[in-house]
């Protein structure tokens, strides 16, 4: 009976301590469990991939080493406790009831909340990772293409604000203009690109991309920068196309200051010949043949002089029309090398040439007046002297035919003559001199 008692007693006090170490086992593993779900209900993401991948290197070792012991916790707290109601039967005991909360079906709740929690927190995991790698994707898509669009930008600037049209000629504006249009033909296949850029920044921020301030800046920084290229570009489009219009406009002017400078300066140099000419007249009427036309020239200088001013006009409004839109005029004009100040220099030197030709025409005409007053005197001293030699010459004959009278006779009677004519040879002598 003893040994009855005694065996009995080992038996109650195995039962004791199978009960105690399964209300151990299942608190234990029931606060793991407790512990666990809520580590794999936490859903917040990380901002990198590398975060990310912790997680998930974590989710591994829970699975690999923490969960696989607590799987034969599970178990072995199963087979506890049916082994335990197993012995009660036989002692016709009555059955183990475990305290509140820690029932086998409680723990098999437990863990098959945690097995959801851990399913669940599995594919967060997988889906989060997927989409970091889209947006990582997508942000070194960014990069990419915001980089090259940067690239492509770079100077577009300071081209498009450049000025150069206002020191172009005409053919380098035309040029301008070409490659302008290449420029905007380049800008319009860039569209797409900033488009492009602008809907990546937008599905990062769909995505909740962890960087996305810095994306949002660099993009608005892009589509700023788009927009003044286009605004630039308009405004020097106008600008090269009106630049062109008032080059067009200087052109004609330039070709219609050729057209009437060259006959101009031919006149004024053929003038200046005219004037610089030397002349030999022997006669009042060449003398005044030559004054008239020199007073018919000087009745065209005021016509010349309008012409003048009409030709300087047209250089001078060609050069109004550039100083205005800031044009700075190549040197010279490309049809012709005569300047104004090649015409006023020569106008002017027609003017002084001009009051000279009246100088020198005015004292070669007092010069054959004075000839022909000479020559009138001349002809009058010749009319008496002319006839009195004539005279003279025949009484001269008639004397040396009619000789009468002693030789001293006639000798007397020939210096008598002799005597006349030296008396009268001071008339010849004068006559001789003004004929000199």
């Amino acid at each position: 009976a003893a040994n009855r008692i005694c065996k009995v007693l080992e038996v109650n006090q195995e039962n004791e301590r199978l009960m105690e170490d399964y209300e151990k086992l299942a608190s234990d593993l029931l606060a793991w469990i407790r512990r666990i779900i809520p580590w794999l209900e936490d859903r917040v993401p990380e901002k990198t991939m590398h975060e990310m991948q912790q997680k998930l290197e974590d989710f591994r070792d829970y699975r690999r080493v923490h969960k696989p012991p607590k799987v034969q916790e599970k178990c072995q707290l199963e087979i506890n406790f049916n082994t335990l109601q197993t012995k009660l039967r036989l002692s016709n005991r009555p059955a183990f009831m475990p305290s509140e909360g820690k029932m086998v079906s409680d723990i098999n709740s437990g863990w098959q909340h945690l097995e959801q929690s851990e399913k669940g927190y599995e594919e967060w995991l997988l889906n989060e990772i997927r989409r970091l790698e889209r947006l990582d994707h997508l942000a070194e898509k960014f990069r990419q293409k915001a980089s090259i669009h940067e690239a492509w930008t770079e100077g577009k600037e300071a081209m498009l604000k450049d000025k150069d049209y206002e020191s172009a000629t005409l053919s380098d504006i035309r040029a301008l203009i070409r490659k302008h249009e290449a420029f905007e033909s380049d800008l319009a296949a860039h569209q797409d690109r900033v488009e492009q850029i602008a809907a990546i920044a937008q599905e990062l921020n769909e995505l909740d991309y962890y960087d996305s301030p810095s994306v949002n800046t660099r993009c608005q920084k892009i589509c700023d920068q788009w927009d003044t290229l286009g605004s630039l570009t308009h405004t020097r489009r106008e600008a090269l196309e009106k630049t062109e219009k008032q080059l067009e406009t200087i052109d004609q002017l330039h070709l219609e200051y050729a057209k009437r400078a060259a006959p101009f300066n031919n006149w004024m140099e053929g003038a200046t010949e005219d004037l610089q000419d030397m002349f030999i007249v022997h006669t009042i009427e060449e003398i005044e043949g030559l004054i008239a036309a020199h007073e018919q020239f000087k009745s065209t200088l005021p016509d010349a002089d309008r012409e003048r001013e009409a030709i300087q006009g047209i250089q001078n409004e060609a050069q109004k029309i550039a100083d205005y839109n800031h044009i700075k005029l190549a040197s010279g004009n490309p049809y012709t090398t005569i300047t104004p100040q090649i015409i006023n220099s020569k106008w002017e030197k027609v003017q002084q040439l001009v009051p000279k030709r009246d100088g020198a025409l005015q004292n070669e005409q007092d010069k054959q007046q004075s000839n022909e007053h000479l020559r009138l005197q001349f002809a009058k001293q010749a009319n008496v002297v002319g006839p009195w030699i004539q005279t003279k010459m025949e009484e001269i004959g008639r004397i040396a035919i009619e000789m009468n009278g002693t030789l001293e006779d006639q000798l007397d009677h020939l210096k008598q003559y002799e005597q006349r004519i030296i008396d009268y040879k001071p008339n010849i002598d004068k006559l001789d001199r003004k004929s000199t």
